[in-house]
């Protein structure tokens, strides 16, 4: 079958479209930049340019599993964050813009110091390699409870070459005794487990569970991450941590119940507070 760019793109988009994926156009733009290893950019300029039947069975292809609700980044095994590229799939929770937020203050507050970090619940190792890269005095442990996560994490740590930097551990926090830490950053699962079946297929069908699930009321992993961090932080350290839409106001009552204080609070796009920074006095 003979068919130029805009043509696959066009038909792609409406077969995505048919299944209500509302990013339809993007997403079939993004799947041709991926099958042809050019920029959107550069293949929207040749749009009239011919394409091969075998570079068609591609996109299909990836056309096909996007049809099934699978994620770009699981689809490409490639998420972009912090700018740079990391190696991802269905075994991790794919990194988020908030997530960057958070990075991106805690990275501010101890710029040019030499600290020792833990994060819990590393997943791919965003956060950690991230936090690696911005601060070089830094060393950094990443716990999960999840084996899989742990393989993800890994895979991206020995790729950006941080492995003397940082220690990868398959643990839950709970059973974590000996370390005191500068900081404790983490992003933990915060959705209720009722709206778990409210979240768009694409999250809820290929996303790790065990990384989306905070219980009944969301704070589950949250209360534990924060009463837990009173033994692993060193007196002033830092807790960083992800919260869910909605949360602030008792997660705020918690930190200052338990001794800490509220240094920065961090607002999403939708100026909702997505991320505390806390003190533990």
């Amino acid at each position: 079958m003979n068919m130029n760019f805009l043509e696959l793109i066009k038909n792609g988009s409406q077969l995505l479209k048919a299944k209500k994926i509302e990013s339809h156009v993007l997403d079939s733009e993004l799947i041709a930049s991926f099958v042809f290893n050019r920029s959107r950019e550069n293949i929207l300029i040749n749009s009239k340019e011919m394409v091969q039947s075998n570079e068609i069975s591609f996109f299909n292809k990836l056309i096909e599993r996007r049809k099934r609700y699978e994620p770009i980044a699981y689809i490409f095994n490639s998420k972009e964050f912090w700018s740079r590229d990391f190696k991802i799939d269905s075994r991790a929770l794919i990194p988020r813009p908030e997530t960057e937020m958070m990075v991106e203050a805690v990275s501010k507050i101890l710029k040019n110091r030499k600290f020792s970090f833990l994060d819990v619940g590393v997943g791919s190792g965003c956060i950690t390699a991230s936090i690696l890269f911005e601060n070089l005095h830094s060393f950094g442990v990443g716990l999960d409870t999840s084996s899989s996560a742990i393989k993800v994490a890994k895979k991206n740590i020995l790729r950006f070459k941080l492995q003397n930097r940082c220690k990868l551990l398959n643990r839950s926090y709970e059973k974590f005794y000996g370390y005191k830490f500068d900081l404790v950053v983490s992003n933990p699962p915060y959705i209720r487990s009722s709206d778990i079946k409210k979240l768009p297929m694409d999250i809820r069908k290929y996303e790790p569970r065990l990384a989306l699930d905070g219980g009944k009321d969301g704070l589950d992993v949250i209360k534990k991450v924060i009463y837990k961090s009173r033994s692993t932080l060193k007196k002033n350290g830092l807790l960083a941590i992800e919260i869910g839409n909605g949360q602030f106001i008792k997660v705020s009552r918690l930190l200052k119940l338990l001794d800490y204080k509220i240094k920065l609070t961090i607002e999403d796009y939708q100026k909702n507070v997505r991320c505390i920074i806390s003190l533990l006095k």
